[in-house]
């Protein structure tokens, strides 16, 4: 496929060109969207939301019950729709504990432990909910130190058990990066139900992220090459292939007319974290400058017609500093536009 199409097929199908109703819509659309950064995932679902919404707007979906956030995939926070949590760890989970097994048998914690901490949180949880800092202190409590990463893994565990969600935003004046832990059977009203849990997973995934070939699902997914492969077979006859282990969906979503050429994604976005192989949308002398860095770190890019051509930081668009550009013809006035949606994002 030539890059050019590929790339406008990516754009579409990740709704930056055919932007979606509503940031539930949205949601649902991309199925998880990396969230470590929890300000770059809400931006995230913002930039492919109509009319511009809010991160204000964005909460709400939070709030509701819409919306939460969870390690849904890799080990990684991802934001999801809460009707699609429990099907996608059914998938994932088991995967998620075989990659995570090594460093929790080092932090001590087996079931004994886990069976401790739900003993302590669950009646803590059922009014509203508890911040980390809130479960960490439960933890501590009945003797668990949730120093090094131990409490972290306790909280990715009991998610992984279908316990508990990242729910509510805590309310700031300025930005809030904090939400309430809260338990899955009361926080969420109703669950999908697939017929075919694997299946959907590719399925969904080639709807948000297509043109993509297995290697970018296993990727993406965090499941095995076998496993994605098996995706793919059954998943045949629910999307095309165009060319020879290329996919996209069967119902691609129309472009807007009014699509801006040049996009300000934030941090881990997933247009340019959630393949394989990044060199279809990053030139390869520009990848060390965007991440993953040694630190794990990926930075929020600006995109033109596709391509990364810089990179820019949260605070610095508030601010108004300049971006840093990996090209010299770029459209500065339509990176500052860019840049100021964002701004308008964070004000608004």
């Amino acid at each position: 496929m030539k890059s050019a199409s590929l790339l406008s097929e990516r754009l579409r199908s990740h709704r930056l060109t055919a932007p979606a109703a509503s940031v539930t819509d949205a949601a649902a659309h991309m199925l998880a969207v990396q969230s470590q950064d929890f300000t770059a995932g809400r931006w995230a679902l913002a930039a492919r939301t109509r009319r511009e919404p809010t991160l204000h707007l964005v909460d709400r979906a939070f709030d509701r019950g819409e919306l939460v956030r969870a390690w849904t995939m890799r080990g990684t926070l991802h934001i999801i729709s809460a009707r699609d949590l429990r099907w996608v760890l059914s998938v994932t989970g088991d995967r998620q504990r075989q990659q995570a097994a090594g460093r929790r048998r080092d932090l001590g914690i087996d079931r004994t432990m886990v069976d401790a901490a739900v003993a302590a949180v669950v009646p803590r949880l059922s009014d509203g909910g508890l911040t980390r800092a809130e479960m960490f202190e439960v933890f501590s409590g009945i003797g668990i130190d949730p120093s090094g990463q131990r409490g972290i893994h306790l909280l990715s565990e009991l998610t992984l058990d279908g316990l508990i969600c990242q729910g509510p935003v805590v309310a700031r004046e300025r930005v809030s990066r904090e939400q309430r832990f809260v338990l899955v059977e009361q926080h969420i009203r109703e669950h999908a139900v697939p017929d075919d849990p694997l299946a959907e997973l590719f399925v969904r995934y080639v709807d948000g992220h297509g043109p993509v070939g297995v290697a970018d699902f296993a990727w993406w997914s965090g499941l095995t090459l076998g496993r994605s492969r098996e995706a793919r077979n059954r998943a045949a006859g629910r999307v095309v292939e165009i060319e020879e282990g290329l996919f996209v969906s069967g119902a691609r979503p129309r472009r807007s007319s009014s699509a801006a050429d040049v996009l300000a994604l934030g941090a881990f976005d997933e247009y340019y974290i959630s393949y394989a192989d990044r060199t279809a949308v990053c030139a390869p002398e520009h990848l060390a400058l965007v991440g993953p860095g040694k630190n794990g770190m990926v930075r929020a890019t600006i995109i033109a017609d596709g391509r990364v051509i810089g990179c820019w930081t949260h605070a610095s668009a508030s601010l108004g500093s300049a971006p840093e550009l990996f090209v010299a013809d770029a459209d500065d006035e339509a990176v500052r536009s860019a840049l100021a949606r964002f701004t308008r994002f964070l004000d608004g």
